[in-house]
């Protein structure tokens, strides 16, 4: 059976925490593994603008002896100019594997339902699992090793409707963590991912909670993430993307509030004096960039698991 990573509770506890221990792996020795020697094609598609997720993707394809084929959104017009099943029809038979960076999360699931090879959600509306799993192997990098994920609280401030909080949610308690979405009213998660989250925390010894203001998300918190105010698409929504979130700014007194020692996430891009200030995200506490570094580990971790799980 083809399996595909369309959301982050498509790896059970198990197959997540394999990815993961394979992407520490990486991190040591980049070439450990080549499962698209040939080299063998994976299609590489961005209908949203990019800079880490195509950095990583095609480094990471490259790396395991693959070809990345970078195909531009905007010119392919996937669902415009050709249905997204025919272009799955004509990708499957020619590609290892399909990473789509796209909108709707049904476009991707659609394509999924096709193609007949991995599809990768690279980032859609309704979730970031590629950068989760990125985030989740940085912190059990720093934290000694993926075993010590359970038990930790993770939380996320900032907009919880966003991809970010609803991957947080179902990657994060699929890894058995604590999870805290801090957010302002009318910026919540999705109640359908917070059920399903709860569902999985349920059965991994995690928990999840949804609070309405930062220190009640980030005390004793063990990692600390955020993420822009206005995230790709929503930039003339004609909401106040502004106001409500100052009271959910990481800056030093948040950042005193979570457990001593505790590290900061954010997924990049970063719009410092906003959602964090450059104290934190350039201070001692930041692993940010070990986190961007660990999309390329964590990528190449999960495509190696979905191809050899075929």
């Amino acid at each position: 059976m083809t399996r595909h990573f369309l959301r982050d509770d498509d790896l059970t506890p198990d197959e997540q925490a394999q990815v993961l221990e394979l992407a520490l792996a990486f991190c040591d020795d980049r070439y450990i593994r080549k499962p698209l020697a040939g080299p063998r094609a994976v299609a590489v598609i961005f209908d949203k603008p990019t800079l880490r997720t195509q950095v990583s993707f095609s480094t990471g394809i490259a790396e395991l002896g693959g070809f990345p084929l970078v195909v531009d959104g905007k010119l392919a017009q996937i669902g415009t100019r050709e249905s997204i099943a025919d272009t799955a029809h004509v990708l499957g038979r020619q590609v290892a594997a399909i990473v789509w960076r796209t909108h709707e999360q049904s476009r991707i699931e659609e394509m999924a339902a096709v193609a007949g090879v991995p599809v990768v959600n690279a980032l859609t509306d309704d979730f970031h699992p590629c950068q989760i799993l990125a985030d989740l192997a940085t912190v059990a990098q720093h934290r000694g090793g993926v075993a010590a994920l359970p038990g930790l609280t993770l939380a996320f401030v900032g907009d919880g409707a966003n991809n970010m909080a609803h991957s947080y949610l179902l990657g994060g308690a699929t890894a058995g963590m604590h999870v805290r979405i801090g957010s302002p009213e009318g910026f919540r998660p999705d109640p359908a991912v917070v059920a399903d989250a709860e569902r999985i925390a349920a059965a991994t010894g995690g928990s999840v909670a949804v609070v309405g203001s930062l220190a009640e998300a980030v005390s004793g918190a063990d990692v600390v993430a955020t993420d822009t105010w206005v995230s790709m698409g929503q930039e003339s929504d004609s909401l106040d993307r502004e106001t409500p979130f100052v009271p959910f700014r990481v800056d030093a007194a948040a950042l005193a509030l979570a457990a001593p020692g505790a590290h900061v996430l954010h997924c990049l891009p970063a719009y410092r004096g906003k959602e964090i200030t450059a104290d934190v995200i350039d201070g001692p506490q930041s692993i940010v960039w070990d986190e961007a570094e660990f999309r390329l580990h964590a990528q190449k971790a999960l495509l190696t698991f979905l191809l050899e799980a075929r």
